[in-house]
This record gives structure tokens, sequence and C-alpha cells, in this order.
């Protein structure tokens, strides 16, 4: 008995996929087709007589639909081809031309020294303790270079490649002042600056050195009053009687000052090493002698330095003072020594003058010297 689907209106699910892959045949086949075609078309083995007569009006029409579709891929395509013909062809082959710069013929010149002219000068002229003198300087480099001393050549030194040289005696000068300048023995060429030494009778300590320039003396060694770590390094008296008195010692010591063996006041030394002691000490008398003590104490206070200094106190005239005029090669300890008997009461003219810098006085300049 046949077999019916009455009131079925759904197709099975067998019919949708047969249907389904029957559709994707038919796909294939009419690519394959297609392919097959455009391939026979291009086919360069092929003569063209026979390509002419096999095809057909149809066939036409589908070669020019085809070209429609794909004119514009085919056309870049025969562009790349011929861009990279003629690459190959016309620069690879090409010969390469290289134009080289032109250069300048050399100019021949003759090599002068441009070392910078210079003139001796000093650096450090030191009074030793034995009374031997150091003096230190430059010039241009691999140079000889005489010293002078006195207006008479002592030595001659021989500068290094940084053109610096030592000069230093084995024998010690007699005290007195001397003049040292410096002379280039190769150009002849003399220093602009001399240096002024004077070599106490009492030491090294009073001895001093200084740097004579055009535009005014500078000092280099300083005059020291000085006992084991002790050093002072100035004495001020000044109008409204109050002295002061400045050096340095170990740190955080004591340090006391005493006048005519009278007590008048202590000061601590900073951790730098550096003290200042100022005390009221009154009207010193003119022309009387005065012997001043500076004494440091270790924490039990003992005394364990001491420096002494007398001295003979000027006349203090106000407005009958003596005028100097300061010459080239003066300096404040020079004028000190010879107007106030002491070099160490410079500080006495600085302060009359307002002199800020005491290392530091020019030519022509006018001083008040505090005495008759």
């Amino acid at each position: 008995m046949a077999t019916t689907n009455i009131g079925k209106t759904k197709r099975s699910t067998d019919d949708l996929i047969d249907d389904a892959v029957n559709r994707q045949q038919d796909w294939l086949e009419n690519r394959r087709t297609f392919t097959r075609k455009f391939l026979q078309r291009f086919n360069v083995f092929k003569k063209p007589e026979e390509k002419i007569a096999t095809e057909t009006p149809e066939k036409k029409s589908r070669n020019k639909a085809v070209l429609r579709a794909y004119w514009f891929p085919i056309v870049c395509a025969l562009l790349v081809v011929l861009i990279a013909v003629f690459v190959m062809l016309f620069k690879i082959n090409a010969p390469v031309k290289v134009i080289a710069p032109s250069v300048p013929e050399p100019i021949i010149r003759s090599v002068k020294n441009t070392e910078k002219q210079t003139t001796p000068s000093f650096d450090l002229v030191r009074i030793e303790k034995t009374g031997n003198i150091i003096v230190a300087g430059r010039n241009v480099r691999e140079s000889n270079i005489s010293v002078v001393i006195n207006k008479k050549i002592v030595a001659t030194e021989h500068t290094n490649k940084d053109g610096e040289f030592v000069y230093a005696p084995n024998d010690a000068l007699k005290p007195g002042n001397y003049v040292i300048s410096l002379i280039d023995s190769d150009k002849n060429i003399k220093s602009a600056d001399s240096v002024f030494v004077y070599i106490s009778e009492q030491g090294y300590r009073n001895s001093v050195s200084l740097l004579m320039t055009k535009n005014g003396s500078k000092v280099m060694q300083a005059p020291v009053l000085m006992d084991g770590d002790l050093i002072v390094s100035k004495i001020d008296y000044m109008d409204n009687g109050r002295m002061v008195v400045t050096g340095k010692a170990l740190p955080r010591l004591r340090v006391s000052l005493t006048l005519n063996d009278e007590y008048i006041g202590f000061a601590r030394v900073s951790d730098y090493k550096n003290f200042g002691l100022g005390a009221d000490v009154g009207k010193l008398e003119s022309g009387k002698e005065y012997k001043l003590n500076i004494r440091l104490h270790d924490g039990e206070g003992t005394t364990i330095a001491n420096v002494e200094h007398s001295f003979v106190m000027p006349e203090m005239t106000g407005d009958d003072d003596t005028f100097y005029t300061v010459r080239r090669g003066d300096c404040l300890w020079i004028i000190a020594r010879n107007f106030l008997r002491r070099g160490i009461l410079f500080t006495m003219i600085a302060e009359r003058n307002n002199i800020k810098n005491p290392d530091l006085i020019f030519p022509e300049q006018n001083l008040q010297i505090p005495v008759k």
C-alpha cells in the first residue's frame, strides 16, 4: 500500500540538505567552467586561427564582459611589468657617474709660534724658619729665567712644560732688605713686578715679603706672632681705648689677654680655630712701653702657649698727625715700622685712613700717620 504524506506541508530535513548540496555543486561546476574558459582564452600555445575559428558570438560577449570587469587589475599588472623591465634594462646596466668635489691646492705656510708672549711673574716668595727663601713663579714653558736679587743675577732656572719654576738656595740670606726681580734669559724680558723682602734679626716670624706692582703693593708673607699652636695675626688699638686681638689656635680652648701683667679678658676658640678677643684698656700713655701677653690654656686652665708683644705707644695727636704720600713699593707694614717702630701696628694707620684692605695701598695715596 502506498504511503502518502497527507496533511504534511513542511519539507523534510533530508530534502533541504539535498537541495543545498545540489546548489553548491552547481555553483562549483559553474566556477570550474568559467575558470577553464578564462585560462583557455589566455593560452599562448594555441594558434590565433583556432581561437578565431572556435569563438562564437556567445563567447565574444562573455569575453567582453570579463574585460569590462577585470580591466583595471590587468592594466596595473602590465604597468608593474613595464616598470620592472625598465629598471632592469636602463638602471642596472647604465654606467654610474661619480662626480668628485673639487679640492683646492694645499697652501703651504710657515708655522709660527702662537704661544702667547708673557713676562715672568711671581707666584710666591716665602721666608723659611732657617732664613732661606723660596721663590716660585712662571714664564713661557721650557724657557730659561734668571733670578735677580739687589740687581745681581744669583741663579738661572728652567721652566717646566707648564711654565713653572722654583728657586730655593741652600744659603740663608742675612738680615736686611732685598729686592727680587726676574728676567727671561732667552728673550731678555724683565718682570713687570718685583718683590721686596725684609728679613728680621728676630727671625722669620718678624720678616715680611711684599709684591710691588704698578698699582700698589700686596703682602705675600706677613710677620707672625706665634708660639706652638697659638698664632696672633692682628693687634688693634682704637681711639676709644679698646684693644682687639685676633688669631688662630686649637679649637674650643681658652685664650686670655693681659696688659702689663694685668688680666683684661678671655675668649673661646671656635671650631674653625679662629678667635677674637676685645677689651677696654683705657687710654694708653704716649711714649710709654707696654707688654701684651696672649696665652692659650688647656681644659684645666694650664698655659700651654704664650705670645708676648712689647711696644711703645706712639703719641696720638689728632689734627697734628703726620701725612705721608705712598710711593711705589710701600706697604702699611713698612710705614708702621718706620713711623710707629713696630710693623705689627699697621692696623692703626689703616683705621685712621679707613682702609678696608690693609694689604693693598696705591702710589700717590695720602695717608695720615698718628704720630708727630
